[in-house]
């Protein structure tokens, strides 16, 4: 009997995630992904073109998406790692969190806690952080005072506003994650 050479399709992923304010609210959007249409939670303030360190806005821009940081954990009420091609790291309390001070030379970058100047723990107690996808908004070209910490994350239940970042039900995040790559890339539309 003759082996045959099976070639194996390249496994699917989603490039373009499209951001949109859902009509009448400024707060929450549709999240166009591939086949998915999703709700989302944004910025306690919309949407804005011009971003600035704590003005509760989620940033009209092309991000591209950099790496996965998981919660998980044994408790069960935890999200699982997420199957994902983007660089998948566990947070670990009282260790990872993440710069926000504008005059820090961390400024919009991951940090070791506890830390000297003012920074965020990625070890919440509630959900939001289970699953976090960094978003590369301000960080290449970092510029004081224009933004840090723009994730994509788990939303409250209801989706309220976020702080600035996107969020989706935890299940609309297992469903995603697993077609993410560095090639995606979150567009958010005014």
């Amino acid at each position: 009997m003759q082996k045959r050479n099976v070639e194996l399709a390249p496994p699917v992923t989603i490039e373009r995630i499209i951001i949109r304010r859902k009509p009448g609210a400024t707060t929450r959007g549709i999240l166009a992904a591939g086949p998915f249409r999703i709700p989302c939670a944004l910025g306690r303030s919309g949407t804005t073109i011009v971003k600035r360190e704590g003005d509760g806005a989620t940033p009209v821009a092309v991000m591209a998406a950099t790496e996965i940081w998981f919660r998980g954990g044994r408790r069960a009420d935890r999200m699982a790692r997420p199957k994902s091609a983007l660089a998948v790291r566990r947070v670990r309390a009282g260790v990872d969190g993440w710069c926000d001070a504008p005059d820090h030379a961390a400024y919009n970058r991951h940090v070791r806690l506890p830390f000297p100047a003012s920074a965020e723990s990625l070890a919440r107690d509630d959900r939001l952080y289970d699953v976090v996808v960094v978003l590369d908004w301000n960080c290449r070209r970092r510029a004081r005072g224009r933004g840090s910490a723009i994730f994509f994350h788990v939303a409250k239940p209801g989706y309220p506003p976020t702080e600035g970042c996107i969020a989706v039900a935890p299940r609309d995040m297992a469903k995603l994650a697993p077609f993410l790559t560095r090639r995606a890339r979150f567009v958010v539309q005014r």
